[in-house]
Formats: C-alpha cells, sequence, structure tokens
C-alpha cells in the first residue's frame, strides 16, 4: 500500500502553510458573518438556520483546501449568504403568512396529560423522542403536564399542574411504561400507552375508545420532584 499517496499525494510544505492560512482565514470569516447574523448561540437552529450555516460550511469548505478555489469569491459568498438572511429575517417579521410557510407553526403535543399528535408510522416513532424530553424536564408521568408544544426550533414547551391539581397519567419511566400489557389481570385505573387516554378498566382485553389501540400501563399519580 503506497502510505506517502495516501497521507501527502503529492503535497509539498508550502501548500500545508497554504492551508494552515487559508483556513484560518475561513474560519474567522465565518465566525464575522456568524456574528452578523445577530445570533448568540446555534444551540436550537430553525430550518432555514440551519440552510444558513450548510451554505456557510460548504462556501468555506473548499477553499480551506483547494489551491485553485480563490478567497474573495467565497467571501462573496458568505456575505451573499448573511445579506439572504437578514432579508428573509426582516420579512418574516413583516408577514405572519410568510413566517409559518418557511419556519412552521408550535405543534401541541400534550394537552389536558393527553397527547395529541396523530397516530401514524411517523408519530409512533418519535414518541419515545418526546417522553426523553419530558423526562429531562424532570416529568415522570403525564398526569403533571398540562400543555406541552413542540416550538418551531425543534425546542418543547412545557407547562405544568399545580402540586394540588396534578392528576392521574400515563407513566412515562422506560422501566414502568415497558411493563405495558394487552390483557388487564387486575381491576384498576389505566394509560393506553399510545395516547395517555385513561379508563377504569376490569380484567380482560380492552381497546382505547380515542385511538383504537389495546397496551395499557396502571396509571399514577407521584408528585413532581422540584
Amino acid at each position: 500500500m503506497d502510505w506517502e499517496r495516501i497521507f501527502l499525494h503529492e503535497v509539498d510544505g508550502r501548500f500545508v502553510l497554504e492551508v494552515v492560512f487559508r483556513t484560518t482565514l475561513m474560519f474567522i470569516v465565518v465566525m464575522a458573518v456568524l456574528r452578523l447574523s445577530g445570533k448568540r448561540g446555534v444551540r436550537q437552529l430553525s430550518i432555514f438556520e440551519l440552510a444558513i450555516i450548510l451554505s456557510l460550511g460548504s462556501a468555506a469548505g473548499d477553499p480551506m483546501f483547494y489551491d485553485d478555489v480563490a478567497i474573495i469569491p467565497t467571501v462573496l459568498v458568505c456575505a451573499t449568504a448573511i445579506g439572504l438572511y437578514r432579508l428573509v429575517t426582516w420579512l418574516m417579521t413583516k408577514s405572519e403568512r410568510f413566517e409559518r410557510i418557511l419556519e412552521g407553526e408550535p405543534v401541541y403535543i400534550i394537552e389536558d396529560s393527553v397527547m395529541t399528535i396523530k397516530d401514524d408510522a411517523k408519530d409512533s416513532l418519535s414518541i419515545d423522542e418526546f417522553f426523553a424530553e419530558l423526562r429531562d424536564k424532570g416529568v415522570e408521568h403525564l398526569g403533571q403536564v398540562r400543555t406541552a408544544i413542540l416550538e418551531t426550533n425543534g425546542s418543547m414547551s412545557v407547562f405544568f399542574y399545580p402540586e394540588d391539581e396534578i392528576r392521574y397519567g400515563l407513566p412515562i419511566l422506560p422501566n414502568v411504561y415497558r411493563k405495558h400489557v394487552r390483557v388487564i389481570t387486575q381491576q384498576g385505573l389505566y394509560a393506553c400507552i399510545y395516547c395517555g387516554t385513561l379508563r377504569q378498566l376490569p380484567p380482560g382485553q380492552h381497546s382505547c375508545s380515542r385511538c383504537n389501540h389495546h397496551e395499557w400501563v396502571q396509571a399514577i399519580n407521584t408528585k413532581r420532584i422540584t
């Protein structure tokens, strides 16, 4: 195996220094562009902002190590991208319809302790992610949650019941949630694992009146630990 060709491929020391210079310069350009965008952080990016970041990365990457890619046109690409960002951001402040088209709308995931997302394959695959987000916010069961909203930037807003209003709900801790049953053996209050609907069920097999599924787990009403 030709290791010299793999690692160097006719690269001389002069071009190595040029790569270091190009990378440093483009890094400064990208950082300057991001600062001009007015964002203080990128913890949660909208789809539009993610597209801008990817465009900047693509534009800045090539001149870092391709000697036939000039730097000035790349700077113009970055300047154009930030100009488009500022223009679109301004248009979004002027038109709610334009903002909805570009950013989407917040989605209610939970209302009154019950899941509201549709039961199709896509949403079913996302339930574990939603529950993980809720657990990260200290939620043990849906009876503690009045409303949960998936925001357009991907974050989740959760509004809780006061402690004295916490109701029974679907437990979302993995070791409890995964112990669901299809056949009830002991009468009690159960929650549908797909939508959180509560029913007082006698022994036997039952379907959820809201989503028609047959998997149940005993509901709990523990208080939140804050």
